[in-house]
């Protein structure tokens, strides 16, 4: 089989950025689709411009390229088919029609066995009476679709709160989840190639701050929940005969876990693995996809990652800070955003939070701070 020498990127993100410099040592050479130029991917590598419906754009795209894959879990799903007319998509368009609907991604780790938090459609406002009497309060109304980093979604405390969530979400499909007393989050990050051969990275830990990815930490080592991972996940990589980098979140609860969602790509809380592995998670889904043998994911120390969020500090300071990763993503600033991140890896955990401390300092976080709630209420 001859190694696929150009890779379409639909999406051109800071993942998709990552994807890129992360092929180009291999010999591959990659190409964007997306909306507009100025984008992450767009520094690093060519891109054709055009919208997701537009069929001549897409075709014109797929026919310079010999696979596709995407750094976006919400690239339409007729997008990924209409590029697969023409050209091999990994993953395909399969998986991301359950992944962008977390009632078709809760129903499924439900059919397979996977334990994950109560959780019922809301279509109407009678609907979301009936969850809350089966589910209880406190609990989530999320939007069935599109939703991330916290967005699209409202905590119901009390019965108050009821008509306030609908006013704010209801017009489109959603789902209330039963609230989850958690102990803390985990991600098993995992590229799987065409062979079904897997290269399993160790469990992250992570923390967030109004429902984004602030901290993740890695090595998490516990023997059971690493099992437990593996095997439910694993159980979504054949259902979906999955290619690529795949990431399953999970809540931690009396030492058992409960999938929280899945995402079809490589994953914020694996970005610690460029610097702190053999192998980046980055490199390995673009091994895999291209048909390349996986590399070995060891770690390289305890590894931490911190995200620059809204605020891109100076590089400079940065950089001042030994044994810091550094990464800009180059877009432009706004609240919420993602901009960028800094890794670390130490010999210590005690050298690791040493490190993440100075790193969340760079954006002014007090250290009182540095350990955020779960997302839960």
């Amino acid at each position: 089989m001859s190694v696929p020498l150009k890779i379409g990127i639909l999406g051109a993100g800071q993942l998709g950025q990552m994807m890129a410099l992360a092929a180009y040592p291999l010999g591959l050479s990659c190409l964007f689709y997306d909306r507009t130029a100025d984008t992450p991917g767009a520094q690093v590598g060519p891109i054709v411009t055009g919208a997701f419906d537009d069929a001549a754009a897409l075709e014109q795209f797929a026919r310079q390229v010999d696979v596709v894959t995407y750094d976006w879990e919400n690239v339409p799903v007729a997008a990924a088919k209409a590029v697969a007319r023409h050209t091999r998509v990994l993953p395909g368009p399969k998986v991301l029609q359950v992944s962008q609907d977390r009632l078709y991604e809760k129903t499924l780790f439900c059919d397979l066995g996977i334990p994950t938090p109560g959780f019922h459609p809301v279509d109407r406002r009678s609907d979301l009476d009936v969850a809350t009497a089966r589910l209880g309060l406190p609990g989530i109304l999320k939007t069935r679709r599109d939703g991330y980093d916290g967005k699209g979604q409202f905590v119901l405390r009390t019965a108050a709160d009821l008509d306030t969530a609908w006013t704010a979400l209801g017009g489109v499909a959603l789902i209330y989840e039963a609230f989850v007393k958690f102990t803390r989050e985990v991600s098993q990050v995992v590229t799987r190639d065409r062979a079904g051969n897997l290269a399993w990275y160790p469990l992250a830990c992570n923390e967030h701050v109004g429902g984004i990815l602030a901290v993740s930490r890695a090595p998490h080592i516990d023997a059971s929940l690493s099992r437990q991972a593996r095997r439910h996940t694993s159980a979504l990589l054949e259902h979906f005969a999955y290619v690529g980098t795949f990431t399953v979140e999970y809540f931690v609860r009396g030492g058992r876990l409960l999938a929280n969602e899945m995402a079809p790509r490589v994953h914020n809380s694996g970005h610690w693995s460029i610097e702190g592995a053999a192998t980046s998670q980055f490199a390995n889904h673009v091994r895999a996809i291209a048909g390349l043998p996986l590399g070995s994911t060891a770690t390289l120390g305890h590894a931490g990652m911190v995200n620059f969020i809204g605020k891109m500090p100076r590089a400079k300071d940065a950089l001042a800070i030994p044994g810091l990763g550094f990464h800009d993503y180059g877009k432009t600033a706004r609240p919420g955003r993602k901009l960028g991140h800094a890794t670390v890896v130490a010999a210590t955990t005690a050298q690791r939070e040493r490190l993440l401390k100075a790193a969340r300092a760079l954006q002014g976080v007090p250290a009182a701070t540095a350990r955020a709630k779960p997302r839960h209420p």
